[in-house]
């Protein structure tokens, strides 16, 4: 089996994508900014059921540095490029998510030509695709991309670094392929108290830090899904100069649906999910006066649809349905009494 290099190791779309790598056989490196970290990523993949870790490798290595990304990806015939800076709250300066964003990925891509590798996927986001331009109705595909005026500091570096990506395999890639993966929120199993941003909604739903649902909106995906897709693009020659977008079936649910799935899914675990909506005009008002309302204001009532059907028809992709996700998300929280 091929050596596959997975960078930013200890995160939770990393975690489980090397999880997946190392069942289905692989030798697996992967980058993690400090090597203080590697024993408490080695424990987690063990727990979760990872099989034979002698085939684990850690290298040290940063976004914004040079150093360490050529002696890890040197031997590898393929790379998925997962890392990238996410804030804590809004940067003061765009650029402290931007550059690292940007030029780690060159530093990724470059090291990757240099050594052969055969074909970079990076991990993208949707926030690449649907964001910035005029709300609109018809469901958005990989053909669009976010309108860079405006944008959130986070989605912007996103889509600079994703269009950096492309441009440097054009210009300057050699035989390197590139894939592209845009996930939407990405939800499911936590292996240990990492987890995506996204994850800290249920969590709130069901610690009773909201009181009532804001009417706000968002797709989903599995991340056991999303490291499948990864696998996917990784192998299939279809896969070579495209993006695909990763979300379950089925419209954006509202936050009061996914509120009334761990209700009605898992009751005994339920007992401070909200039972209510907010209406939107009350949001508006105390925005006014909460820094956290005025960050759900402009994404009130925003609907993004989009079409997953890329990733299903060319890659033979099945994602898990929402429901299935929300609730086996909700299981791995209470299992690791994180609620």
């Amino acid at each position: 089996m091929s050596t596959v290099l997975v960078t930013g190791g200890s995160g939770y779309v990393a975690s489980h994508l090397i999880l997946k790598l190392l069942q289905d056989g692989y030798t697996v490196r992967t980058t993690i900014r400090s090597m203080s970290k590697e024993q408490n990523v080695r424990s987690v993949l063990q727990k979760a059921g990872a099989g034979n870790m002698d085939r684990l490798s850690f290298y040290a290595a940063d976004l914004t540095q040079d150093k360490g990304w050529d002696e890890a990806i040197q031997g590898c015939a393929y790379v998925h490029h997962v890392a990238s800076p996410f804030p804590g709250g809004a940067p003061k300066d765009e650029n402290e998510l931007i550059i690292p964003a940007k030029e780690g990925t060159l530093r990724v891509l470059k090291a990757a030509r240099n050594a052969h590798v055969k074909r970079v996927v990076f991990t993208s986001s949707f926030a690449t695709i649907g964001y910035g331009g005029k709300d609109r109705v018809e469901p958005y595909t990989e053909e669009d991309w976010s309108v860079l005026d405006g944008l959130p500091a986070y989605h912007k570096s996103k889509t600079l670094a994703e269009k950096a990506a492309w441009e440097f395999i054009e210009n300057e890639g050699g035989d390197l392929e590139l894939s592209v993966v845009c996930p939407v929120g990405i939800f499911g199993p936590v292996l240990s108290n990492d987890m995506s941003s996204s994850i800290t909604l249920i969590t709130k739903l069901m610690d009773g830090s909201i009181g009532k649902c804001p009417r706000t909106y968002f797709n989903i995906v599995d991340v056991r899904d999303l490291a499948d897709l990864h696998i996917r693009a990784m192998l299939d020659p279809a896969a070579k100069g495209e993006r695909f977008i990763a979300s379950s079936d089925g419209k954006p649910m509202a936050l009061f649906d996914v509120a009334q799935t761990i209700s009605k899914g898992r009751p005994e675990k339920a007992k401070k999910v909200p039972t209510g909506e907010m209406p939107s005009w009350v949001v508006r008002i105390a925005g006014i006066f909460s820094p956290t309302a005025r960050q759900v204001v402009p994404v009130l009532d925003v609907i993004r649809a989009l079409k997953n059907d890329k990733s299903k028809k060319v890659l033979g992709w099945t994602p898990r349905t929402p429901q299935q996700t929300i609730l086996d998300t909700v299981d791995s929280l209470v299992e690791h009494g994180i609620v």
